[in-house]
Formats: C-alpha cells, sequence, structure tokens
C-alpha cells in the first residue's frame, strides 16, 4: 500500500512517499511563517494532488511540531508558528486528499520512527528528543508510543533545569528549551547553533545544560536508549562524546541506569519514517 507521510515542523516541512516500506519520493520546503496554518496546508495538498496523479496512496500519517491531543485527533497549538490553534489538520487533509489520515506530536512520531527503523531497533525502551528549534520527546516501548493521561507524555522541552535562569516562551523560566534549542542558542549568542558547536570551549558549557534534562529522563525512565534526532544532532560526535561524558559525571553515582546516546539514524526524516509507522493503524 503506498503512505503519504507529512512532517510539519517550525522551521521546514516534509513530505514522502512510501510504497510498502520503501520511500520512493521525498520534498523538503522551508516554512513560510507568515502565510501560517494556511500556506502550510496549500503547499502540502499541493504537493500530495500532484503525486496522486500517478500514485494511490490509501493512507496518510503525519507528525506536528507542537502539542497534539491524540485521542481527540486535534492540535492544541504550535509554539513556534502562530495560529495553529484548534487548526483542524486532519479535517482538511481528509477532505482535500480524500485519504483516511492520522497524526500525533512529531516528537511522538520521530520516537516511533527510531524504534521501528532506525536507532533505536535493537533497543526497547527508546526515548526520542528532537533537538532543534525547540525541545520535544517521545516514549516508544515495544512498538508503541506512551502519551500519557492526556496525550502530553514526553515534553522534556519544558522541564525547568535552572531556576535562575532566564524566561521560555511558555512564561516559565530556566526551561531546557530555553536553555539548548537552537531557536535560543542563536537569539543569545548571534550565531546559529551548527557554528557555535564547532567551538569546543562552547560545546563543554553547552553539554553541562544538556546532561541536566537528560538526567532527568534517565532517572525517571531509565530508556535503554536515547535517541537524538534534529539539527543540533548533526554535530556528531562532536556533540555526542562531551555529552556522554558529562552525563557519566551527572547521573547519581550508585544509579546502574544506562547511558546510552546516540543520534537518529534516519536523520532528517525520523519523523517521516514514524508517519508511515502511525498511518499503519488505520
Amino acid at each position: 500500500m503506498r503512505t503519504l507521510a507529512v512532517d510539519i515542523g517550525g522551521t521546514k516541512f516534509s513530505i514522502a512517499d512510501f510504497d510498502g516500506e520503501r520511500m520512493v519520493r521525498r520534498e523538503l520546503r522551508a516554512t513560510d511563517r507568515e502565510g501560517g496554518p494556511a500556506w502550510m496546508l496549500d503547499q502540502i495538498v499541493s504537493i500530495a494532488r500532484g503525486w496522486q496523479r500517478d500514485a494511490s496512496f490509501g493512507r496518510c500519517g503525519a507528525g506536528f511540531g507542537g502539542p497534539v491531543n491524540f485521542g481527540e485527533q486535534r492540535v492544541v497549538l504550535s509554539t513556534h508558528v502562530g495560529g495553529w490553534a484548534g487548526v483542524d489538520l486532519r479535517g482538511r487533509l481528509v477532505s482535500d486528499l480524500g485519504l483516511p489520515v492520522v497524526f500525533d506530536n512529531d516528537a511522538n512520531v520521530g520516537a516511533l520512527g527510531e524504534a521501528l527503523y532506525g536507532a533505536g531497533r535493537d533497543s526497547d525502551p527508546v526515548f526520542y528528543m528532537t533537538l532543534s528549534t525547540g525541545i520535544g520527546g517521545g516514549i516508544c516501548h515495544r512498538g508503541r508510543i506512551w502519551r500519557g493521561a492526556d496525550s502530553y507524555a514526553g515534553e522534556i522541552g519544558h522541564l525547568t533545569i535552572r531556576p535562575e535562569g532566564p524566561q521560555c516562551l511558555c512564561g516559565a523560566h530556566g526551561c531546557f528549551e530555553r536553555m539548548c534549542s537552537g531557536l535560543w542558542l542563536e537569539r543569545d549568542h548571534g550565531r546559529p547553533a551548527h557554528e557555535l558547536l564547532r567551538d569546543p570551549a562552547f560545546v563543554r558549557r553547552y553539554v553541562a545544560d544538556l546532561a541536566l534534562g537528560l538526567k532527568a529522563c534517565i532517572m525517571l525512565l531509565n530508556p535503554a536508549r536515547i535517541v537524538i534526532g534534529g539539527g543540533i544532532s548533526k554535530a556528531g560526535e562532536a556533540l555526542f562524546s562531551p555529552l556522554r561524558e558529562e552525563l557519566g559525571r551527572q547521573i547519581t553515582a550508585w544509579s546502574r541506569a544506562r547511558i546510552d546516546v546516540v543520534p537518529a539514524a534516519l536523520g532528517d526524516d525520523s519523523v517521516l519514517w514514524g508517519a508511515l509507522a502511525l498511518a499503519k493503524d488505520l
């Protein structure tokens, strides 16, 4: 069966065509923040309709970059792009594409992708963290996402790691996302994250905060593996090696919790592969 997979992020969106479990084509575009949801949905529908001329899709799965009420299939909001609160994402795609659609928060969907097809295939449970414009997390156990009571489990980005720290977009102070996400690194330091992470001295300071957030995940969930995706993870071992060392210093001495932290194997496509897996339940 052909599956349409969509990844809606704060700075970009991507869409892929899967024939069974083979990605046959993919398109990536930058987000027009001023265009809002209407522009984004028009773009997605336009690409998908073009593909529908020579592909008979049977279903669509999607990941959305913000809080989602999964049970109600409803966007709650986007913390980085305005206008999404209450948008009927599923209804629009069902109406315009004539397909059954299911979607979830992009970190949950990325967790599913990496757990089933990527860096977590030989580990269970897996915690996936997207480290990009913002920070999100997803928990995958035995091939299923654990969403908590109201779909909000895994929101590691808004753990407080520095109570005296600067104010986050959510209104709290010293959130993990506020201290470590790409959006705030660039605003605070005047250079994009990929440039900052070339400086070993900056990395040493940065991983101290990064490890604080991940320590909470390790001590609470004891995942077999933590997989980190998103643009910042592309720094590779220049980031991951000092991060593992810092976690070794911070993790409680008597704990036997694993410190198994790796970059996403699927790169920018973790959410697209997760959307494929999510759609299989339709």
